[in-house]
C-alpha cells in the first residue's frame, strides 16, 4: 500500500532530470496561528500554468487553503492538515496529467 508521502517522493523522483532537484522542490513547514504549510515548486511541470484557489473555513481550529498561482502550490491548514494538504496536491496532478 503507498502513502502520500511515497506518492510525492515518486512525483519528486519523476520531476528530477538534472537540472529541476538544483532549483525547485518542496518545502513543509509549520506556521504560528498555528498549522501547516506546504510548498511545492511548479515550474517546468506541466501544472506550470494552473490557477486556482480552495478554501474551506469550518472553524477556527479546522481549516485549510490551496493557491496555485506563479509556478507554485501552496496550502496551508491546521495541525491536523498536513496529510489533506499533500492528497490535494495529488488529486491536482492525477487531475491534470498533461501539460495545460
Amino acid at each position: 500500500m503507498s502513502t502520500i508521502l511515497t506518492w510525492i517522493s515518486d512525483w519528486v523522483r519523476s520531476q528530477c532530470n538534472g537540472d529541476w532537484e538544483h532549483m525547485y522542490g518542496i518545502n513543509i513547514g509549520i506556521s504560528d496561528n498555528p498549522g501547516w504549510h506546504v510548498t511545492i515548486d511548479l515550474a517546468e511541470t506541466n501544472l506550470e500554468n494552473l490557477e486556482m484557489v480552495i478554501q474551506e473555513d469550518k472553524t477556527e481550529d479546522d481549516w485549510y487553503f490551496v493557491k496555485v498561482k506563479n509556478k507554485e502550490y501552496f496550502a496551508a491548514g491546521d495541525l491536523t492538515k498536513l496529510e489533506l494538504l499533500l492528497e490535494k496536491f495529488k488529486e491536482l496532478v492525477e487531475m491534470y496529467p498533461d501539460n495545460i
